[in-house]
Protein backbone atom coordinates (compact mmCIF):
# COMPACT_ATOMS: atom_id res chain seq x y z
CA UNK A 1 0.00 0.00 0.00
CA UNK A 2 1.09 3.39 -0.90
CA UNK A 3 1.82 5.87 2.03
CA UNK A 4 -1.19 7.96 2.86
CA UNK A 5 -1.98 11.74 4.23
CA UNK A 6 -3.57 12.66 6.95
CA UNK A 7 -5.59 15.66 6.64
CA UNK A 8 -5.36 19.01 8.73
CA UNK A 9 -3.79 22.37 8.44
CA UNK A 10 -0.75 23.51 5.98
CA UNK A 11 2.27 22.55 7.50
CA UNK A 12 6.47 22.82 7.07
CA UNK A 13 7.94 19.94 5.16
CA UNK A 14 9.63 17.81 7.27
CA UNK A 15 13.99 18.35 7.18
CA UNK A 16 15.68 15.21 6.04
CA UNK A 17 18.51 14.47 8.68
CA UNK A 18 22.00 15.20 8.58
CA UNK A 19 21.79 18.87 8.06
CA UNK A 20 25.37 20.62 8.25
CA UNK A 21 25.85 24.71 8.99
CA UNK A 22 26.53 26.05 5.32
CA UNK A 23 26.58 22.66 3.76
CA UNK A 24 23.30 21.64 4.37
CA UNK A 25 22.89 18.08 2.88
CA UNK A 26 25.18 18.50 0.28
CA UNK A 27 27.91 15.96 1.98
CA UNK A 28 25.59 13.21 1.66
CA UNK A 29 24.65 13.73 -1.94
CA UNK A 30 28.31 13.87 -2.83
CA UNK A 31 29.13 11.04 -1.12
CA UNK A 32 25.94 8.45 -2.05
CA UNK A 33 23.99 10.32 -3.66
CA UNK A 34 21.40 6.88 -4.97
CA UNK A 35 21.38 6.07 -0.94
CA UNK A 36 20.68 9.30 0.13
CA UNK A 37 17.94 10.11 -2.39
CA UNK A 38 16.05 6.35 -1.43
CA UNK A 39 16.64 6.92 2.06
CA UNK A 40 14.39 10.00 1.73
CA UNK A 41 10.93 8.18 1.94
CA UNK A 42 11.56 6.98 5.18
CA UNK A 43 10.95 10.63 6.20
CA UNK A 44 7.80 11.62 4.74
CA UNK A 45 6.13 11.97 1.50
CA UNK A 46 7.31 15.69 1.36
CA UNK A 47 11.13 16.35 2.50
CA UNK A 48 12.90 19.67 2.77
CA UNK A 49 16.55 19.17 1.97
CA UNK A 50 19.13 22.04 1.65
CA UNK A 51 21.94 21.69 -1.02
CA UNK A 52 24.28 24.61 0.25
CA UNK A 53 21.93 27.15 0.85
CA UNK A 54 19.38 26.11 -1.95
CA UNK A 55 16.48 24.44 -0.16
CA UNK A 56 14.30 22.11 -2.10
CA UNK A 57 11.35 19.73 -1.41
CA UNK A 58 11.82 16.46 -2.30
CA UNK A 59 8.52 14.19 -3.26
CA UNK A 60 8.74 11.03 -2.08
CA UNK A 61 5.01 10.07 -3.12
CA UNK A 62 4.01 9.15 -6.44
CA UNK A 63 0.64 11.11 -6.10
CA UNK A 64 2.67 13.77 -5.26
CA UNK A 65 4.53 13.55 -8.25
CA UNK A 66 1.90 12.98 -10.38
CA UNK A 67 -0.14 16.26 -9.18
CA UNK A 68 2.93 17.98 -9.60
CA UNK A 69 3.38 16.97 -13.54
CA UNK A 70 0.05 16.12 -14.32
CA UNK A 71 -3.21 16.99 -12.49
CA UNK A 72 -1.21 21.05 -11.31
CA UNK A 73 1.49 21.02 -13.88
CA UNK A 74 0.22 24.68 -14.46
CA UNK A 75 1.11 25.58 -11.40
CA UNK A 76 5.10 24.62 -12.09
CA UNK A 77 7.60 25.71 -14.08
CA UNK A 78 10.92 23.64 -15.31
CA UNK A 79 13.36 24.63 -11.75
CA UNK A 80 16.69 24.98 -11.53
CA UNK A 81 17.92 21.81 -13.14
CA UNK A 82 16.74 22.57 -16.51
CA UNK A 83 17.90 26.38 -15.77
CA UNK A 84 21.35 25.16 -15.45
CA UNK A 85 21.07 23.04 -18.25
CA UNK A 86 20.37 26.23 -20.91
CA UNK A 87 23.72 27.22 -21.93
CA UNK A 88 23.93 23.50 -23.35
CA UNK A 89 20.47 23.03 -24.86
CA UNK A 90 19.12 26.62 -25.06
CA UNK A 91 15.78 26.99 -25.93
CA UNK A 92 14.85 23.64 -26.88
CA UNK A 93 11.84 21.79 -25.70
CA UNK A 94 14.02 20.15 -22.72
CA UNK A 95 14.51 23.47 -20.99
CA UNK A 96 11.66 25.98 -21.72
CA UNK A 97 7.83 25.87 -20.52
CA UNK A 98 4.44 27.51 -20.94
CA UNK A 99 3.24 29.01 -24.20
CA UNK A 100 6.47 28.83 -26.40
CA UNK A 101 7.37 25.25 -24.83
CA UNK A 102 3.63 24.20 -26.09
CA UNK A 103 4.25 25.76 -29.68
CA UNK A 104 7.59 23.78 -29.78
CA UNK A 105 6.18 20.39 -28.90
CA UNK A 106 3.34 21.22 -31.48
CA UNK A 107 6.37 21.37 -34.05
CA UNK A 108 8.44 18.55 -32.91
CA UNK A 109 5.73 15.84 -32.64
CA UNK A 110 5.16 14.83 -35.94
CA UNK A 111 8.49 14.18 -36.85
CA UNK A 112 8.01 11.21 -33.82
CA UNK A 113 5.35 10.01 -35.63
CA UNK A 114 5.03 6.34 -35.97
CA UNK A 115 5.06 6.37 -39.91
CA UNK A 116 9.06 8.14 -39.40
CA UNK A 117 9.64 5.84 -36.39
CA UNK A 118 9.09 2.98 -38.47
CA UNK A 119 11.81 4.86 -41.14
CA UNK A 120 14.24 5.24 -38.14
CA UNK A 121 14.12 1.49 -36.75
CA UNK A 122 15.47 0.95 -40.15
CA UNK A 123 18.44 3.09 -39.10
CA UNK A 124 18.52 1.06 -35.94
CA UNK A 125 18.58 -2.00 -37.09
CA UNK A 126 21.60 -1.35 -39.41
CA UNK A 127 23.39 0.14 -36.85
CA UNK A 128 22.84 -2.86 -34.16
CA UNK A 129 24.14 -4.84 -37.09
CA UNK A 130 27.34 -3.26 -37.51
CA UNK A 131 27.66 -3.60 -33.89
CA UNK A 132 27.06 -7.30 -33.07
CA UNK A 133 28.90 -7.83 -36.76
CA UNK A 134 32.16 -5.67 -35.32
CA UNK A 135 32.43 -8.13 -32.23
CA UNK A 136 34.52 -11.32 -32.25
CA UNK A 137 33.42 -14.58 -29.73
CA UNK A 138 36.19 -14.81 -27.04
CA UNK A 139 37.04 -11.47 -27.28
CA UNK A 140 35.75 -9.00 -24.17
CA UNK A 141 34.24 -6.05 -25.14
CA UNK A 142 32.93 -3.36 -22.99
CA UNK A 143 29.24 -3.04 -23.05
CA UNK A 144 28.98 0.90 -21.87
CA UNK A 145 31.23 1.58 -24.86
CA UNK A 146 29.78 -0.46 -27.35
CA UNK A 147 25.79 0.50 -26.65
CA UNK A 148 27.01 4.64 -26.43
CA UNK A 149 28.16 3.90 -29.79
CA UNK A 150 25.14 2.16 -30.83
CA UNK A 151 22.94 4.86 -29.60
CA UNK A 152 25.10 7.91 -31.31
CA UNK A 153 24.91 6.20 -34.27
CA UNK A 154 21.08 5.71 -34.29
CA UNK A 155 20.26 9.13 -33.69
CA UNK A 156 23.37 10.49 -35.79
CA UNK A 157 21.74 8.82 -38.81
CA UNK A 158 18.54 9.66 -37.63
CA UNK A 159 19.12 13.36 -37.58
CA UNK A 160 21.47 13.76 -40.29
CA UNK A 161 21.88 11.71 -43.75
CA UNK A 162 24.28 12.18 -46.71
CA UNK A 163 28.06 13.31 -47.11
CA UNK A 164 27.31 16.39 -46.08
CA UNK A 165 26.43 15.75 -42.93
CA UNK A 166 29.55 13.48 -42.07
CA UNK A 167 31.58 15.68 -40.33
CA UNK A 168 28.24 16.48 -37.76
CA UNK A 169 28.27 12.74 -37.05
CA UNK A 170 32.02 12.26 -36.17
CA UNK A 171 31.42 15.44 -34.21
CA UNK A 172 28.62 14.11 -31.97
CA UNK A 173 30.85 10.92 -31.82
CA UNK A 174 33.41 13.12 -30.37
CA UNK A 175 32.06 15.77 -28.51
CA UNK A 176 28.17 14.42 -26.99
CA UNK A 177 30.43 11.59 -24.31
CA UNK A 178 32.03 14.82 -23.21
CA UNK A 179 28.87 16.48 -22.88
CA UNK A 180 27.12 13.81 -21.15
CA UNK A 181 29.75 13.17 -18.54
CA UNK A 182 29.64 16.75 -17.58
CA UNK A 183 25.83 17.36 -17.58
CA UNK A 184 25.20 16.48 -13.48
CA UNK A 185 28.15 18.35 -12.62
CA UNK A 186 26.80 21.58 -14.24
CA UNK A 187 23.28 20.76 -13.05
CA UNK A 188 23.76 20.59 -9.26
CA UNK A 189 26.99 23.11 -8.69
CA UNK A 190 26.54 26.78 -7.99
CA UNK A 191 26.49 28.58 -11.13
CA UNK A 192 29.69 30.85 -10.65
CA UNK A 193 32.27 27.77 -10.47
CA UNK A 194 31.19 27.71 -14.48
CA UNK A 195 34.17 29.60 -15.09
CA UNK A 196 36.86 28.44 -13.37
CA UNK A 197 39.39 27.07 -15.52
CA UNK A 198 39.36 23.72 -14.07
CA UNK A 199 40.08 20.73 -17.21
CA UNK A 200 35.98 19.74 -16.50
CA UNK A 201 34.62 23.04 -17.36
CA UNK A 202 37.49 23.67 -20.51
CA UNK A 203 36.22 19.69 -21.98
CA UNK A 204 32.34 20.79 -21.19
CA UNK A 205 32.92 24.07 -23.07
CA UNK A 206 35.21 23.03 -25.90
CA UNK A 207 32.84 20.15 -26.42
CA UNK A 208 29.18 22.13 -26.38
CA UNK A 209 31.31 25.14 -28.24
CA UNK A 210 32.03 22.37 -30.78
CA UNK A 211 28.82 20.66 -31.16
CA UNK A 212 26.80 23.76 -31.54
CA UNK A 213 29.29 24.77 -34.54
CA UNK A 214 28.41 21.97 -36.50
CA UNK A 215 24.96 21.77 -36.37
CA UNK A 216 25.04 25.16 -36.97
CA UNK A 217 27.12 24.53 -40.17
CA UNK A 218 25.32 21.32 -40.84
CA UNK A 219 21.72 23.59 -40.88
CA UNK A 220 23.06 26.00 -43.39
CA UNK A 221 24.36 23.85 -46.26
CA UNK A 222 20.97 22.17 -45.56
CA UNK A 223 19.40 25.63 -45.95
CA UNK A 224 22.02 26.45 -49.08
CA UNK A 225 21.29 22.68 -50.90
CA UNK A 226 17.48 22.91 -50.34
CA UNK A 227 17.18 26.53 -52.22
CA UNK A 228 19.60 25.33 -54.68
CA UNK A 229 18.69 21.87 -55.31
CA UNK A 230 15.11 21.29 -54.16
CA UNK A 231 13.61 18.05 -55.42
CA UNK A 232 17.07 16.61 -56.73
CA UNK A 233 18.08 15.26 -53.42
CA UNK A 234 17.95 18.82 -51.80
CA UNK A 235 16.62 19.29 -48.33
CA UNK A 236 12.78 18.53 -50.24
CA UNK A 237 14.37 15.30 -50.80
CA UNK A 238 15.21 14.49 -47.30
CA UNK A 239 13.54 12.20 -45.25
CA UNK A 240 15.92 13.46 -41.87
CA UNK A 241 14.90 14.58 -38.68
CA UNK A 242 16.66 17.97 -39.33
CA UNK A 243 15.12 18.21 -42.65
CA UNK A 244 12.18 17.88 -40.78
CA UNK A 245 12.70 20.34 -38.52
CA UNK A 246 13.93 22.92 -40.90
CA UNK A 247 10.15 22.62 -42.83
CA UNK A 248 8.00 21.92 -39.69
CA UNK A 249 5.25 24.82 -39.62
CA UNK A 250 3.05 25.34 -36.49
CA UNK A 251 -0.47 24.53 -37.27
CA UNK A 252 -2.23 26.74 -35.32
CA UNK A 253 0.52 30.07 -35.94
CA UNK A 254 1.77 29.16 -39.24
CA UNK A 255 5.33 29.96 -37.99
CA UNK A 256 8.33 27.88 -38.63
CA UNK A 257 11.79 27.41 -36.95
CA UNK A 258 14.79 29.24 -36.83
CA UNK A 259 18.21 27.80 -37.53
CA UNK A 260 19.27 28.74 -34.03
CA UNK A 261 16.25 27.20 -32.30
CA UNK A 262 16.59 24.02 -35.08
CA UNK A 263 19.82 23.78 -33.50
CA UNK A 264 18.82 23.58 -29.75
CA UNK A 265 16.49 21.08 -30.43
CA UNK A 266 18.65 18.73 -32.42
CA UNK A 267 21.13 19.18 -29.29
CA UNK A 268 18.38 18.39 -26.99
CA UNK A 269 17.18 14.96 -28.78
CA UNK A 270 20.93 13.78 -29.76
CA UNK A 271 21.38 13.80 -25.68
CA UNK A 272 17.87 12.34 -24.65
CA UNK A 273 18.08 9.71 -27.41
CA UNK A 274 21.65 8.63 -26.38
CA UNK A 275 21.95 8.91 -22.76
CA UNK A 276 18.55 7.15 -21.52
CA UNK A 277 18.71 4.55 -24.55
CA UNK A 278 22.69 3.54 -24.25
CA UNK A 279 22.53 3.38 -20.43
CA UNK A 280 19.16 1.38 -20.33
CA UNK A 281 21.26 -1.38 -23.02
CA UNK A 282 24.36 -1.68 -21.22
CA UNK A 283 22.11 -2.21 -17.97
CA UNK A 284 20.15 -4.90 -19.94
CA UNK A 285 23.08 -6.79 -20.68
CA UNK A 286 24.24 -6.45 -17.35
CA UNK A 287 21.32 -8.39 -16.09
CA UNK A 288 20.52 -10.72 -18.41
CA UNK A 289 24.25 -11.91 -18.04
CA UNK A 290 23.33 -12.27 -14.35
CA UNK A 291 20.08 -13.91 -14.99
CA UNK A 292 20.14 -17.16 -17.46
CA UNK A 293 16.77 -18.15 -17.11
CA UNK A 294 15.33 -14.62 -17.92
CA UNK A 295 17.87 -14.47 -20.91
CA UNK A 296 17.03 -18.20 -22.01
CA UNK A 297 13.61 -16.93 -22.33
CA UNK A 298 14.49 -14.48 -23.93
CA UNK A 299 16.37 -15.65 -26.89
CA UNK A 300 13.90 -17.97 -27.24
CA UNK A 301 11.49 -15.64 -28.27
CA UNK A 302 13.98 -13.61 -30.54
CA UNK A 303 14.49 -16.89 -32.42
CA UNK A 304 10.84 -17.79 -32.22
CA UNK A 305 10.03 -13.95 -33.85
CA UNK A 306 13.06 -12.93 -35.71
CA UNK A 307 15.41 -16.03 -36.30
CA UNK A 308 18.76 -14.73 -37.76
CA UNK A 309 17.63 -12.47 -40.50
CA UNK A 310 17.77 -8.47 -39.56
CA UNK A 311 15.27 -6.76 -37.17
CA UNK A 312 12.10 -5.20 -38.23
CA UNK A 313 10.16 -2.29 -36.74
CA UNK A 314 7.14 -5.09 -37.11
CA UNK A 315 8.96 -7.47 -35.14
CA UNK A 316 8.18 -5.30 -31.98
CA UNK A 317 4.96 -5.70 -31.82
CA UNK A 318 5.92 -9.79 -31.54
CA UNK A 319 8.40 -9.86 -28.67
CA UNK A 320 6.26 -9.07 -25.10
CA UNK A 321 8.84 -10.40 -23.12
CA UNK A 322 11.80 -8.68 -24.25
CA UNK A 323 9.64 -5.56 -23.83
CA UNK A 324 9.41 -6.94 -20.19
CA UNK A 325 13.00 -6.85 -19.89
CA UNK A 326 13.65 -3.95 -21.16
CA UNK A 327 10.81 -2.35 -18.77
CA UNK A 328 11.81 -4.00 -15.62
CA UNK A 329 15.97 -2.80 -16.24
CA UNK A 330 14.43 1.08 -16.98
CA UNK A 331 12.67 0.36 -13.64
CA UNK A 332 15.59 -0.98 -11.72
CA UNK A 333 18.23 1.97 -13.37
CA UNK A 334 15.82 4.87 -13.83
CA UNK A 335 16.66 8.46 -13.97
CA UNK A 336 17.92 9.73 -10.96
CA UNK A 337 16.91 13.56 -10.13
CA UNK A 338 14.29 15.72 -11.99
CA UNK A 339 13.22 19.27 -10.20
CA UNK A 340 9.88 21.37 -10.52
CA UNK A 341 9.14 25.28 -9.26
CA UNK A 342 6.22 26.50 -8.09
CA UNK A 343 4.98 29.66 -10.36
CA UNK A 344 2.64 30.75 -7.16
CA UNK A 345 1.38 29.48 -3.30
CA UNK A 346 0.10 26.14 -2.74
CA UNK A 347 -0.62 23.72 -0.31
CA UNK A 348 0.65 19.66 -1.47
CA UNK A 349 -0.16 17.04 0.44
CA UNK A 350 -0.73 19.21 3.76
CA UNK A 351 2.56 21.06 2.66
CA UNK A 352 2.77 24.74 2.12
CA UNK A 353 4.61 25.06 -0.78
CA UNK A 354 5.82 28.99 -1.19
CA UNK A 355 5.82 30.81 -4.32
CA UNK A 356 9.23 29.90 -5.99
CA UNK A 357 10.02 26.92 -3.84
CA UNK A 358 12.08 24.37 -5.82
CA UNK A 359 10.77 20.68 -5.94
CA UNK A 360 12.46 17.58 -6.47
CA UNK A 361 11.73 13.70 -7.28
CA UNK A 362 13.60 10.79 -8.25
CA UNK A 363 12.34 8.32 -10.62
CA UNK A 364 15.02 5.52 -9.25
CA UNK A 365 13.79 5.63 -5.40
CA UNK A 366 10.31 5.76 -6.48
CA UNK A 367 10.82 2.46 -8.71
CA UNK A 368 12.37 0.62 -5.88
CA UNK A 369 9.99 2.09 -3.32
CA UNK A 370 9.09 -1.20 -1.38
CA UNK A 371 5.51 0.38 -1.04
CA UNK A 372 5.15 0.46 -4.58
CA UNK A 373 6.99 -2.61 -5.97
CA UNK A 374 7.40 -6.10 -4.90
CA UNK A 375 10.41 -6.68 -4.26
CA UNK A 376 11.66 -3.69 -5.39
CA UNK A 377 15.59 -4.58 -5.41
CA UNK A 378 14.62 -8.12 -7.43
CA UNK A 379 15.15 -8.33 -11.39
CA UNK A 380 11.89 -10.04 -12.24
CA UNK A 381 10.00 -9.17 -15.88
CA UNK A 382 7.34 -11.00 -14.82
CA UNK A 383 5.96 -8.36 -12.99
CA UNK A 384 5.15 -6.71 -16.67
CA UNK A 385 2.76 -9.38 -17.47
CA UNK A 386 -0.56 -8.38 -19.05
CA UNK A 387 -2.36 -10.30 -16.70
CA UNK A 388 -0.19 -10.09 -13.10
CA UNK A 389 -1.97 -8.81 -10.08
CA UNK A 390 1.35 -6.81 -9.51
CA UNK A 391 1.79 -5.60 -12.76
CA UNK A 392 2.86 -1.58 -12.13
CA UNK A 393 0.18 1.60 -12.08
CA UNK A 394 1.02 3.69 -14.55
CA UNK A 395 1.54 6.68 -12.47
CA UNK A 396 3.94 5.05 -10.27
CA UNK A 397 6.37 4.12 -13.35
CA UNK A 398 7.71 7.04 -14.84
CA UNK A 399 10.72 6.94 -16.32
CA UNK A 400 9.94 8.99 -19.33
CA UNK A 401 8.14 11.67 -17.07
CA UNK A 402 4.36 12.54 -17.43
CA UNK A 403 1.87 15.63 -18.68
CA UNK A 404 2.95 18.29 -20.79
CA UNK A 405 6.71 17.93 -20.44
CA UNK A 406 6.55 14.02 -20.83
CA UNK A 407 9.61 12.89 -23.47
CA UNK A 408 8.49 13.46 -26.87
CA UNK A 409 11.13 10.90 -28.26
CA UNK A 410 10.32 7.63 -25.91
CA UNK A 411 8.57 5.89 -29.05
CA UNK A 412 12.20 6.19 -30.68
CA UNK A 413 13.76 5.20 -27.15
CA UNK A 414 11.83 2.20 -27.06
CA UNK A 415 12.30 1.04 -30.85
CA UNK A 416 15.97 1.73 -30.56
CA UNK A 417 16.56 -0.83 -27.36
CA UNK A 418 14.28 -3.35 -28.34
CA UNK A 419 15.68 -3.27 -31.49
CA UNK A 420 19.37 -3.84 -30.33
CA UNK A 421 18.42 -6.51 -27.63
CA UNK A 422 16.83 -8.47 -30.31
CA UNK A 423 19.90 -7.97 -33.08
CA UNK A 424 22.03 -8.55 -30.09
CA UNK A 425 20.16 -12.06 -29.25
CA UNK A 426 19.51 -13.59 -32.28
CA UNK A 427 23.21 -13.69 -32.51
CA UNK A 428 25.13 -13.59 -29.51
CA UNK A 429 25.21 -14.71 -25.39
CA UNK A 430 27.19 -11.88 -23.62
CA UNK A 431 28.74 -13.21 -20.42
CA UNK A 432 30.01 -11.04 -17.47
CA UNK A 433 34.03 -10.77 -17.25
CA UNK A 434 35.25 -12.66 -14.62
CA UNK A 435 36.21 -11.25 -11.50
CA UNK A 436 34.46 -7.12 -12.10
CA UNK A 437 32.03 -6.14 -9.74
CA UNK A 438 29.87 -3.75 -11.63
CA UNK A 439 28.67 -0.56 -9.72
CA UNK A 440 26.18 2.07 -10.10
CA UNK A 441 27.57 5.34 -10.66
CA UNK A 442 25.70 8.54 -10.18
CA UNK A 443 24.68 10.35 -12.86
CA UNK A 444 22.07 12.25 -14.94
CA UNK A 445 21.05 8.48 -15.24
CA UNK A 446 22.89 6.12 -12.79
CA UNK A 447 25.60 4.51 -14.99
CA UNK A 448 27.36 0.94 -14.94
CA UNK A 449 31.29 1.72 -13.34
CA UNK A 450 32.98 -1.19 -15.97
CA UNK A 451 30.57 -3.88 -17.71
CA UNK A 452 33.00 -6.24 -19.52
CA UNK A 453 31.11 -8.70 -21.21
CA UNK A 454 32.05 -11.79 -23.43
CA UNK A 455 30.49 -12.52 -26.84
CA UNK A 456 29.57 -16.51 -27.19
CA UNK A 457 28.04 -16.99 -30.69
CA UNK A 458 24.74 -18.66 -30.56
CA UNK A 459 25.14 -20.51 -33.94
Amino acid sequence: MARTEHPGPAVHAPAAPGRLPLLGHALPLWRQPIAFLESLREHGDIVRLDIGTWPVHVLTSPDHVHAVLVQQAQKFGRGRIFDRLRPMFGNGIVTTDGEFHRKQRRMIQPAFHRSHITEYAAVMSRAAEEMTASWTAGREISMVNETRRYALSSVAEMIFSGDLSRPAIAEVHRSLPVVLEGMLLRAVIPKSLDRLPIPLNRRFDAAAARLRRIIDQVIAQYGAEGAGEAGEGGEEGRHDLLSLLLSSVDPETGTTMGAEQVRDEVIAIMFAGTETSATTLAWIFHELGRHPEVEKRLHAEVDAVVGTRPVRPADMAHLPYTNSVFQEALRLHSPLLFTRRALEPLTLGGVSIPAGAELAYSPYALHRDPALFRDPAVFDPDRWQEDGDERPRAHRYIPFGAGQHKCIGDSFAVAEILTAVATVASRWRLVPAPGVTVRELPAGMPQPSELPMIPVSRH
